[in-house]
């Protein structure tokens, strides 16, 4: 079992930034690639980010290419994901996720097994 807790999340306005974290326990960190997903209301999940298990490979949908930056620290067992140039579009809960694998990285929502609770993140006009 992995467990996930994600922070960070809050209320910006249009343009500005935060930073989500995701801090894990449980098992090996670095045998876990971790991805980033949102669902705002009324919506599927999507996927927005991913880093493969050593940080060395990054994954961005469209949408967020170029504004947002994932990262980890294998040190401290914790994913962050940097965002910049919100927009209201933005607006979602954010959920990291945890997917066993030091190879190819799966953007797919099913390949993660392990999700945190989600953390709120607001962009307003």
């Amino acid at each position: 079992q992995v467990q996930l807790v994600e922070s960070g999340g809050g209320l910006v306005q249009a343009g500005g930034s935060l930073r989500l974290s995701c801090a894990a326990s449980g098992r090996t960190f670095s045998n876990y690639a971790m991805g980033w997903f949102r669902q705002a209301p009324g919506k599927e999940r999507e996927f927005v980010a991913a880093i493969n298990w050593s940080g060395e490979s990054t994954y961005y949908a469209d949408s967020v290419k170029g504004r947002f930056t994932g990262s980890r620290d294998n040190a401290k067992n914790t994913v962050y994901l940097d965002m910049n140039s919100l927009n209201p579009e933005d607006t979602a809960v954010y959920f990291c996720a945890a997917q066993r694998t030091r190879g190819r990285v799966d953007v797919r929502l099913y390949a993660y097994a392990y999700w945190g609770q989600g953390t709120q993140v607001t962009v307003s006009s």
